[in-house]
């Protein structure tokens, strides 16, 4: 008769520590998982954000060769500003 209830103390103790461990398990898993998916949602969010990056800002180089040009234009039209100051007192 003891062993009888030993052995049914024993299997209610490992029934308990299972459910503890099935429900602790369950947890980790369901946080991971979680955890998983926001990690997929942030990789999606940072691809968008560089593809914006790319399409709305220029490269240095870009901007170089713009701020180029647009000096160009000016040297050239300091010039043409310089001839016209130039070109009256040449008349007189």
């Amino acid at each position: 008769m003891e062993l009888l209830e030993l052995r049914r103390r024993a299997m209610s103790e490992y029934a308990v520590w299972n459910t503890i461990l099935t429900f602790i398990v369950g947890l980790i898993g369901f946080v991971m998982r979680d955890k998983f998916n926001e990690l997929g949602r942030i990789s999606i969010l940072l691809n968008k954000t560089r593809e914006e990056m790319a399409r709305d800002h220029i490269t240095r180089t870009e901007f170089r060769y713009d701020m180029q040009q647009l000096m160009d234009r000016f040297d050239r039209l300091e010039e043409k500003l310089d001839d016209l100051v130039a070109a009256p007192n040449r008349r007189n």
